[in-house]
C-alpha cells in the first residue's frame, strides 16, 4: 500500500491535543513500558527509538499489553537468525480467530455489512461467533485440517469474514479474490494453492447493478481440480445452479457448534496474499498467525487507537490487503464496517455518507477519492454528521499536499490525516501516524513502532534529508514466513534481500526528514531521472491531478535504445475538455511553478484511460516497459490490470524518436 507524497516546508497542519492524547492507548502503552523497563519515554520519537533498539522488549510488551494468549513453551521472543530466517516466539502456539472473536460484550455489534443498495446487516459478536463455530465444524466434517487451503471468490461481505475466521479457527490457510477477476485470473492465483474448499458468491453489485458471477464461479470450480466441495454464497439472492459437489451457504451453517480453536505454531500460515501479477504470475505471499496478531494489534490499537466502541471502515475489496487489516479490527474489539459497491454510486459523497450513518471513528479512503471529493465541491464536515470521525486514513496511491488542506477545511480541522506506507508484502505498514504524532502536509508522520525504517544511498549508507532506498534493517513479525511454492526461499530472498544482505529493500524511494517524518516518493524501479537527478512521479501528480479538466495523469521516464531519455506525461481529461495548447501551457507552468523546471515533461499526450492494478495503483513500470518496446504479454498479465485496453493503448507510443515534440508523438 505504498503512498507517495510531496513534501512541504513549514509548520505541521495538525498537532496532537494533549488532553485527548493522554487518554489514548499509545499513552497507556507508554506508561506500561515505563513500568516494565523503568525508562520513561516523553514523546513518540523516543518510544520508537526504543522499540527498534530492543525488539524483544518491545514485542513482548505488545504481546502482554494486548493480552496475546499463547500456549506451548518458548524462551525467546525472537531468535538470532538474520532476516529472512528470523523466527518469533519459537515454541509458542496460538490462533488468530480465537483472538478475533473474544469480547466482553457478546450483544454488541461486531460487524456492519452494507451493500450498494443500502441493505444493512448488523451482526453481534455472539452471532458472529456462532456462525464461525458452525462453519468451522462443517469444514472439519469435510475433512479439512490444519494446513489445508480454503479459498473465497467473494465480494466484501459478511460471508467472506465468516469463511475466513472459520478457516483460521481450524488452522486452515485462507486466500480470497474479488469477483471483478474472471475465472482465469482467480484460478491463476488459487490453483497454486490446491485448495480443498471453494466459497463462491453468485455475484456482486457495482455502479447500480448486480453482476451475475455464477457462470464464472462454475468455471473457476472446474479449473481447481483439488476442490472437494464448493459453498454457494447468496450475495445477490440468485437461484443456485445445482452441482453434485456444491452446498448452499445456509446448509453449511445449519448445524450449530461451539467454536473450537486449533492451537497452531506461532509461524503457522494464516493466509496467502498475492502480488499484483504485473511482472509475471502472481506470487503467493504467506503470513503467519502470530506475526499478524502482534503487528495488527500494534497498528490498529496503538497507531489508530482503535478499541471497543470504535467503528472502523476502510473502503476496500477482498483483493487488497486492507481487507485483511479491516477484519483485524475485530482483534482490538472494534466494530468493522464492510461495504460492497462503488464508492461513487449513486453520488460522489457515498463513503462520507456511510461514515456519517454508521458513526465511523476511523475512515480509510484512497487519495483519488479525496481528490474527486474536492473536485465535486463536497463539504462533508458541513453537510454530514461526522462528529465521531477522528482519523482519516489514506494509502495505496500518492496523497498530494493539497488533500491535507482540503481535509482540514472541508472535513474538519480536528480530524487527523493518517497517511500510511506499507504493503501486501508485510500486510501492514512501515510508516504512518499515531495519536501523538504531528502531521505535515505531503508527509507521513513517522516510522511505525517496531519498524527499523531507513533510507539507504547507493552504497548502503543511511541518509537523512535526501532520497534513498526504503529499507528495514531489523526483523518485523509480519514479514512473510515464505512465498508459496518457494521451498528453498530463493524467490523470497531475491525479492527483498538481493541488494543489501540481511536488510529488507522494499523498492520505494524514501526520504527521512530532519523532524522525523517520512516521504515516500514512488517506486525505485520507475523513478524519473533527469540529467542524473532523481525525481518523484508523485510530485507531478500532486500538481497535475488537481488542475481543472484533468481526471488523472501518468508520467513515465524511459531510457531508450538510442541512448535518449523520454519523459512523457499522459493525461485523461474530464468530459467536455480538450487538450489544446492553452491546457498544455497551463500544465507546464503549474509543474514548473509548484514542482520544479526539471519536472516539466517532454510531451503531454491525451489518452482515453490509464491502466491500474486491481487495487488502483497506476501501472508505471509496465507502461515504461511498453514505451521501451516490450510486448504487452511481457509487462503484465491480463487479469492483473483493471482495464487491459488502456494498457494496450500505450503500445502505440513504443520507442519514440529523440526529437518527439510537445505537441505530438511519433506515429
Amino acid at each position: 500500500m505504498t503512498t507517495s507524497h510531496t513534501a512541504t516546508s513549514g509548520e505541521p497542519i495538525w498537532v496532537p491535543d494533549t488532553s485527548v492524547t493522554a487518554g489514548s492507548r499509545i499513552a497507556r502503552f507508554t506508561d506500561f513500558v515505563a513500568r516494565r523497563t523503568g525508562v520513561a519515554h516523553t514523546d513518540y520519537q523516543s518510544l520508537w527509538a526504543w522499540s527498534v533498539e530492543d525488539l524483544p522488549g518491545f514485542w513482548a510488551a505488545v504481546s502482554e499489553f494486548f493480552d496475546v494468549r499463547m500456549t506451548g513453551t518458548w524462551d525467546r521472543v525472537l531468535d538470532d537468525a538474520p532476516m529472512p530466517a528470523t523466527r518469533w516466539f519459537p515454541g509458542g502456539r496460538l490462533n488468530y480467530a480465537e483472538h478475533a472473536l473474544r469480547t466482553d460484550d457478546p450483544t454488541g455489534t461486531a460487524l456492519i455489512s452494507v451493500d450498494e443498495n443500502g441493505t444493512t446487516q448488523h451482526i453481534t459478536w455472539a452471532e458472529l461467533r456462532s456462525q464461525v463455530g458452525a462453519l468451522a465444524a462443517w469444514l472439519r466434517r469435510q475433512g479439512v485440517t490444519a494446513g489445508d487451503r480454503v479459498v473465497g471468490y467473494l465480494p466484501n461481505s459478511r460471508h467472506a469474514v465468516v469463511a475466513f475466521l472459520a478457516s483460521a479457527a481450524i488452522g486452515a490457510v485462507w486466500s480470497a479474490c474479488g469477483q471483478d477477476y474472471g475465472a482465469e485470473g482467480a484460478a491463476t492465483r488459487f490453483a497454486q494453492l490446491e485448495p480443498a474448499v471453494l466459497f463462491a458468491a453468485d455475484g456482486y453489485r457495482w455502479n447500480g447493478r448486480g453482476h451475475d458471477r455464477r457462470a464464472e464461479s462454475a468455471a473457476l470450480r472446474a479449473a481447481l481440480p483439488s476442490v472437494r466441495v464448493t459453498v454457494q454464497v447468496p450475495n445477490l439472492g440468485l437461484p443456485i445452479l445445482p452441482h453434485p459437489s456444491a452446498v448452499s451457504w445456509d446448509d453449511a451453517l445449519a448445524d450449530p457448534a461451539e467454536c473450537d480453536f486449533e492451537q497452531v505454531p506461532f509461524d503457522a500460515p494464516l493466509w496467502v496474499l498475492f502480488s499484483s501479477g504485473t511482472t509475471g504470475n502472481p506470487k503467493g505471499i504467506v503470513h503467519g498467525h502470530g506475526g499478524v496478531l502482534l503487528d495488527h494489534h500494534k497498528l490498529l490499537g496503538l497507531h489508530l487507537d482503535l478499541g471497543p466502541g470504535d467503528r472502523f471502515f476502510w473502503y476496500t475489496t477482498t483483493n487488497w490487503m486492507m481487507w485483511n487489516l479491516v477484519v483485524s479490527g475485530l482483534l482490538v474489539g472494534a466494530t468493522i464496517v464492510l461495504f460492497d459497491g462503488s464508492p461513487a454510486h449513486p453520488g460522489p459523497a457515498r463513503l462520507w455518507e456511510l461514515a456519517a450513518e454508521h458513526r465511523t471513528t476511523v475512515l480509510g479512503v484512497s487519495p483519488g477519492y479525496l481528490q474527486s471529493s474536492a473536485k465535486a465541491g463536497l463539504v462533508p464536515g458541513r453537510d454530514l454528521e461526522l462528529s465521531a470521525l477522528r482519523v482519516l486514513g489514506s494509502t495505496g496511491a500518492p496523497l498530494p499536499s493539497q488533500s491535507y488542506y482540503w481535509v482540514r477545511d472541508h472535513v474538519g480541522s480536528r480530524v487527523q490525516v493518517a497517511s500510511t506506507s506499507g504493503g501486501t508484502d508485510i500486510v501492514s505498514g512501515f510508516a504512518g501516524s499515531a495519536p501523538n504524532t504531528p502531521v505535515w502536509p505531503g508527509e507521513i508522520s513517522a516510522p511505525m513502532l517496531g519498524v527499523a525504517l531507513n533510507a539507504f544511498d547507493s552504497r548502503g549508507r543511511p541518509v537523512t534529508g535526501e532520497v534513498g532506498e526504503l529499507v528495514v534493517t531489523r526483523p518485523m513479525p509480519s514479514m512473510p514466513i515464505h512465498f508459496w511454492n518457494d521451498p528453498d526461499g530463493t524467490r523470497y530472498h531475491q525479492a527483498y534481500f538481493g541488494s543489501y544482505p540481511g536488510v529488507w529493500r522494499h523498492g520505494d524511494w524514501m526520504t527521512r526528514t530532519p523532524h522525523g517524518s517520512v516521504i515516500v516518493s514512488g517506486r525505485s524501479d520507475s523513478t524519473l531521472n533527469r540529467h542524473g537527478v532523481r525525481l518523484g512521479s508523485a510530485d507531478i501528480y500532486a500538481v497535475v491531478d488537481e488542475l481543472p479538466g484533468i481526471r488523472e495523469s501518468l508520467v513515465i521516464g524511459a531510457e531508450l535504445p538510442d541512448g535518449s531519455y523520454w519523459m512523457p506525461l499522459f493525461v485523461v481529461l474530464e468530459p467536455g475538455h480538450v487538450l489544446d495548447e492553452d491546457l498544455r501551457d497551463t500544465i507546464r507552468i503549474a509543474v514548473r511553478t509548484h514542482a520544479s523546471p526539471r519536472h516539466v515533461p517532454d510531451t503531454i499526450i491525451e489518452v482515453p484511460a490509464l491502466p491500474h492494478t486491481r487495487t488502483g495503483k497506476k501501472l508505471e513500470v509496465p507502461v515504461k516497459r511498453l514505451l521501451q518496446g516490450a510486448a504487452i504479454g511481457q509487462v503484465a498479465g491480463r487479469e492483473a490490470v483493471d482495464d487491459i485496453s488502456a494498457l494496450e493503448y500505450f503500445a502505440r507510443f513504443a520507442r519514440p524518436s529523440a526529437d518527439t515534440t510537445s505537441t505530438g508523438v511519433r506515429p
